[in-house]
């Protein structure tokens, strides 16, 4: 990404990113900082979309997107490791052994599917996201970046994309803005935490849950460059 090529409006996601990045670092990097500067990133992107929400209102402009609607969770979803790692210990702290050994077979069960698929084969695949239960998401709260800004316009526009995934004329009508801040948000996240040699990989939501799931294996807090989410890909 060459950062002279970006806006003014992106600079400030960015930079917003960064500074919370970098002051989890400046508070000695732990597994709670992480945890509590995740979180911020989170509320700060709530914030935005209620604002959003708000404005696209008075304009009588309809976003359609609310718990329980659940076209776009059975398309391909992607997170980053600071992500996963503050989604897991969600699920740890919310879900019983039970709960957390179902997700983990359904994200194994879509990843013996999507794991090898071309990018193309994976844009057209649908699957049902492993967080979902009885139309919902179990982890709204904790749910990644991703989930947060995707906001449509028009529901019958995403039905329209899950049923004809074929159809290069499909797209759902989102809104550009809100992408675009979490997209430089992260960008600005992962450049931070980097100077702490973390590597804020990408994952797919099985892999990113699997991964994070670690075999269930505790990492020392003070050593979170070991934990497989934030280690270089060869």
């Amino acid at each position: 990404m060459n950062k002279q090529e970006l806006s003014d409006t992106d600079k400030a996601f960015f930079a917003d990113g960064l500074r919370l990045a970098e002051d989890a670092i400046k508070n000695k990097l732990s597994n709670r900082t992480l945890w509590q500067v995740t979180r911020q990133e989170q509320d700060a992107m709530e914030g935005l979309i209620e604002a959003l929400s708000a404005e696209a209102q008075r304009h009588n402009v309809k976003i359609d997107c609310k718990k329980g609607c659940n076209w776009c969770c059975n398309q391909a979803i992607f997170g980053v490791a600071h992500e996963f790692y503050y989604l897991w210990q969600f699920i740890k702290l919310n879900m019983s052994e039970e709960e957390r050994k179902a997700i983990l077979q359904r994200a194994f069960d879509n990843y013996q599917k999507r794991g090898r698929l071309s990018q193309n084969e994976l844009e057209k695949s649908k699957l049902p996201c492993p967080l979902l239960k009885d139309g919902s998401c179990s982890a709204y709260a904790a749910r990644p970046m991703a989930c947060r800004i995707y906001l449509s316009m028009s529901e019958a526009s995403c039905k329209k994309y899950y049923e004809q995934p074929d159809n290069k004329e499909n797209y759902p009508a989102l809104l550009e803005f809100p992408l675009r801040a979490g997209q430089m948000m992260n960008e600005g996240f992962t450049e931070g935490i980097g100077k702490a040699q973390l590597v804020n990989n990408e994952y797919l939501m099985e892999e990113g849950l699997l991964i994070a799931h670690n075999n269930g294996e505790p990492i020392d807090e003070n050593e979170l460059s070991k934990h497989p989410l934030f280690q270089q890909h060869k």
